[in-house]
């Protein structure tokens, strides 16, 4: 029930403005964001390389309203992109993109977010790496899952994210387990209606497994989206069963969360990409991890009071 009511704030104009002023809003948006500018985190990637950790990086921001933002958010993933090259660390960090940030909620929203998202893509793949597609509310998801399709006629590495939290997923995970596939598995962090969702969240767990499980047997390349150390435990368990090597599957956590297990799972030899978001617009992408963990908004909330 908490959740539902801070993801319902996360669509609020005056919510947002409030959040924003708060005084311990800084504090704990700086656990969750790792910069405002491309050189602002540039010694976060360089920081994770030296510990064995690989990155994807997400230039924040979303419900843009104008093709001109969707432009924008292009360029801004290419500047990403041309700093990653000067630096030498191509190969160690991809992208995750929103496509609500390359216009697809606008008129002619698909074309638009194919025509602005397709650049990012092919220089990503200049410099030796690849992005992968976020999913959004299940309202976008077939328009998400077909420019996955049409990227990869040209970019077979592009990778998408599926969420357990939604009945039609399992169906999508045998789909997409196919050779040369890139899938991230995480729960899901928007309310969905439970015509399309589960709202129990041990069901959602569930689900979650046997996604998983499809992943690990099937020919793609699985992207473990998860802190939970059940969850960990039970992917590496499906791992061995299928015959899986440490180099074909990995694990995915958030910048700012269980960092320690980062290292970890990195030492024993595990590929571990750290989800590091950056930008000015952190809003939305704040109020979805103060959701999806009371720990983080008690974290939050004594930080607005001791700053008072």
């Amino acid at each position: 029930m908490l959740g539902s009511v801070i993801l319902a704030a996360s669509r609020s104009g005056q919510m947002r403005r409030f959040v924003s002023v708060a005084p311990g809003t800084k504090q704990v948006v700086d656990r969750f964001i790792a910069g405002e500018t491309v050189e602002q985190v540039v010694p976060v990637i360089e920081d994770a390389a030296d510990k064995g950790l690989e990155l994807t990086l997400d230039v924040v921001g979303e419900d843009i309203t104008e093709p001109a933002d969707a432009a924008a958010a292009r360029d801004a993933y290419l500047e990403l992109i041309g700093r990653l090259k000067d630096l030498g660390l191509g190969t160690r960090a991809e992208m995750s993109v929103k496509l609500s940030m390359f216009g697809q909620a606008l008129d002619g929203g698909h074309e638009l977010a194919l025509a602005n998202v397709r650049p990012v893509v092919e220089a990503a793949a200049a410099i030796g790496t690849t992005v992968t597609l976020d999913a959004e509310d299940h309202t976008t998801l077939d328009s998400m899952f077909a420019i996955h399709e049409e990227l990869r006629k040209d970019f077979p590495q592009t990778g998408c994210v599926i969420q357990s939290c939604l009945f039609r997923t399992e169906d999508d995970a045998r789909r997409l387990a196919a050779a040369g596939s890139r899938v991230r598995i995480v729960k899901g962090a928007y309310k969905e209606p439970a015509t399309v969702a589960y709202q129990d969240k041990a069901e959602v767990d569930k689900a979650y497994v046997r996604i998983v499980k499809i992943l690990m047997e099937g020919e793609g390349y699985p992207m473990i989206g998860s802190h939970d150390p059940r969850i960990i435990a039970i992917a590496q368990e499906l791992a061995r069963r299928s015959g899986r090597k440490l180099d074909e599957y990995e694990f995915q956590m958030l910048y700012g969360i269980r960092s320690e297990e980062h290292v970890r799972l990195a030492a024993e030899g595990h590929r571990m990409r750290v989800y590091t978001a950056y930008g000015t617009d952190w809003y939305g992408y704040f109020m979805r991890r103060l959701a999806e963990r009371p720990a983080n908004l008690l974290f939050f909330l004594r930080s607005m009071i001791t700053k008072g």
